[in-house]
């Protein structure tokens, strides 16, 4: 019986050492999942790290998962949440040539109708920043991408849950703060 596959973005709570996303993304290698995206940033707890990160599979594989993960001795907390557990966004960077912002009225319109942002123009080229879902964001690189797009690059998902997380209370219990 194949099991049914859903998006899952997983947030996991750890102490800032050098070597844990290798082994963090061993476990999702061994069992020959694909992460789609990975974020690594500091969290709302000083001291305490968060990755996000994006995989494809049936939640009896999620659970699984997350039980490997919360064995890695760094691991404070690690959590699983579906889309429509989650507040998400991407962002991402479009470099282009600054005679096309000028010349071209389509390119004008296109920024304007996508939300997207002019972080800097120069001679040579301008920088376009978009944040979204990840559907607004390959919708843009689709309309840029004849006018010619110099450089591209797109962050992993960032997300925040609908529902309060237990992990600053439980943490600060636990430091005693």
């Amino acid at each position: 019986m194949v099991q049914k596959t859903e998006l899952f973005t997983v947030s996991i709570y750890t102490e800032n050492n050098v070597g844990l996303l290798n082994r963090i993304s061993a476990i999702f290698q061994r069992r020959h999942i694909n992460i789609e995206s990975i974020n690594s940033s500091i969290s709302e707890i000083d001291g305490v790290s968060r990755f996000t990160i994006l995989v494809e599979v049936s939640e009896d594989q999620m659970r699984k998962v997350i039980g490997q993960i919360e064995k890695q001795v760094e691991v404070i907390k690690a959590y699983y949440h579906t889309d429509e557990d989650t507040i998400y966004q991407e962002s991402c960077l479009f470099k282009i040539k600054s005679d096309l912002l000028f010349e071209e009225r389509q390119i004008q319109n296109i920024i304007k109708e996508s939300n997207a942002r002019i972080v800097t123009v120069n001679r040579e080229f301008f920088v376009l920043e978009k944040s979204g879902r990840k559907s607004e964001v390959e919708l843009l690189y689709r309309e840029l991408k004849p006018f010619g797009i110099m450089q591209f690059v797109r962050s992993g998902r960032i997300a925040v849950t609908k529902d309060e997380m237990k992990i600053t209370k439980m943490l600060e219990a636990f430091a005693g703060v």
